[in-house]
């Protein structure tokens, strides 16, 4: 219930890692309040840290485009390749390495140098798999361009610690009451804007190029995925490191681990398996798809759909997660982070049975229109709910010192949660029977929804609240589990070239102050 939890002094005093509720208050660690700058002086920092995550959305939702053409162009030849079966999932793995690489130099090196890097990486290899050749063989061209998707997965996957990590440290310089939206907005937004512009492309790539010449058409739509990282590098060429992490980092001393996994091991878990459910699931409801494209492009004679057909129905699909994210940021800031995420998880499962349960019905042709409706209704509340707050809380629920590393921990798990969701539900949908039977359809939704009532209990019972000082009060929380179990917190901040026997008396165990 609210407000129902102890006190996070007497807690810590007892030596408990457990979850309280963080309450928006004064953070009384010693240090001085974080100054609160103008807001259009405030806001960038926010935009350039975050805004990276529409590269995400765009390159791993072009890609299924990609696929499309490459079965348009190359028919069995593509299809039946092993690079087919693998080319959309192998940014997964590369973006795994990434979270795990990135999350670990974030803390432990420079949060903008990570960022920096990771940018630089996305930019090059989406380059060179726009450009994927070999010899003029085909089947050589696709293994060079899985290569390079692997890459880009890892560019993508700093984009996660570093880049999200630093937006959230950043809306502290923000006006109380705004933090959580303006985090929403420039992270999960992004990633659901790069879906819908990453399919948008496409469809104008191929009515330009009169649905034919399909190599311009999938060149080009990879291509472009270049332009966006590249006006966001120039961006982060000025950035600065967040306040936070230049007060509170363990990058020049040596992190007590030992400490860190007894304090947030447990949270870090539950964060880490709601992320897993989340993005198992998402793979489960993207299944409707399928069926509703089918019924539009069905043709009496058999023949392919005009690419742009395709492509403009995709983009139509992709845009309902719109609604959800950018109706759900506010909500985020009014209810909070995690009493949103469960929103979001029980009222999708609700419609998930629903759906699940009168799909024979919703899936005939001559309710399409309905089946749609129900469905972009669906995908928004996922949006509102776990999409939005999942990286909130993976953010906002660890101190500065290890929060990239907590918080790529976390993200990799649910990756790898896609990844495992890819390859577990097509035996799913087999104990339903065939394609053409119903179950086949409905029982991966009825095990996704059961998910999210777990995961959505997972939130209720073992998340804390996440107010809009979070992250400085989780900061001075961590100072005095630390201080009790003998660290110098002085360590925390500490500059190249200083000592804390250099330091000035009156900063040792500020905590206690």
């Amino acid at each position: 219930m609210f407000g129902s939890e102890k006190p996070a002094d007497e807690q810590v005093a007892k030596g408990a890692p457990a979850s309280p509720v963080v309450d928006d208050a004064e953070a009384s660690s010693g240090l001085p309040p974080i100054d609160q700058k103008p807001f259009m002086e405030a806001i960038w920092p926010v935009l350039a840290c975050g805004a990276g995550l529409f590269s995400d959305g765009y390159i791993n939702n072009v890609i299924g485009s990609v696929n499309t053409v490459f079965t348009y162009q190359y028919g069995d030849l593509y299809s039946d390749s092993q690079p087919a079966k693998v080319v959309s999932a192998i940014a997964f793995a590369g973006t795994v390495v990434g979270q795990l690489i990135f999350g670990y130099t974030s803390d432990r090196w420079s949060r903008t140098g990570s960022l920096l890097v990771s940018t630089v990486i996305l930019i090059v290899f989406t380059a060179l798999a726009a450009g994927s050749y070999y010899h003029g063989d085909p089947i050589g061209m696709f293994n060079i361009l899985t290569a390079w998707r692997f890459f880009v997965g890892i560019g993508i996957g700093g984009e996660y610690p570093a880049g999200s990590v630093s937006c959230a440290e950043s809306t502290g310089e923000l006006k109380g009451g705004s933090r959580n939206r303006w985090f929403i907005l420039f992270t999960n937004s992004m990633i659901d804007w790069g879906f819908v512009i990453g399919a948008f492309v496409p469809y104008v790539v191929a009515a330009a190029a009169s649905n034919k010449y399909y190599g311009t058409i999938w060149r080009t739509s990879l291509g472009i995925g270049v332009v966006f990282p590249l006006i966001l590098f120039v961006l982060r060429l000025k950035l600065k490191e967040p306040e936070e992490f230049s007060r509170n980092s363990m990058k020049n001393v040596r992190t007590p681990y030992r400490l860190v996994l007894k304090f947030y091991g447990f949270r870090l878990l539950i964060v880490s398996l709601i992320w897993f459910v989340y993005d198992f699931s998402t793979y489960a409801f993207g299944i409707y798809s399928g069926p509703i494209l089918a019924n539009i492009y069905s043709s009496s004679d058999g023949s392919l759909a005009p690419l742009t057909t395709v492509f403009g129905w995709n983009t139509v699909i992709n845009l309902f997660y719109i609604p959800g994210t950018m109706l759900g940021a506010p909500i985020s800031d009014r209810l909070g982070p995690r009493y949103t995420l469960i929103l979001g998880f029980v009222t999708q499962s609700i419609v998930g049975f629903i759906m699940a349960g009168t799909y024979v019905h919703l899936s005939k042709p001559s309710v399409i229109g309905a089946f749609v409706v129900v469905y972009g209704i669906f995908l928004s509340l996922g949006e509102l709910g776990p999409g939005n707050n999942i990286g909130l809380l993976a953010a906002k629920t660890c101190a500065t010192g290890v929060r990239g590393q907590y918080y790529g921990i976390a993200a990799a798990v649910g990756k790898i949660g896609a990844f495992v969701g890819v390859y577990v539900f097509p035996y799913i949908q087999k104990a339903g029977g065939t394609s053409s039977d119903a179950a086949y359809y409905q029982y991966p939704f009825f095990v996704s929804s059961s998910l999210c009532i777990f995961a959505a209990a997972l939130a209720f019972f073992f998340l804390p609240n996440v107010g809009q000082d979070t992250i400085t009060l989780e900061d001075e929380r961590f100072r005095e589990y630390l201080t009790a179990h003998g660290w110098d917190v002085r360590q925390l901040g500490l500059k190249v070239g200083e000592s804390i026997d250099t330091l000035p008396r009156e900063t040792e165990d500020v905590s206690k102050q």
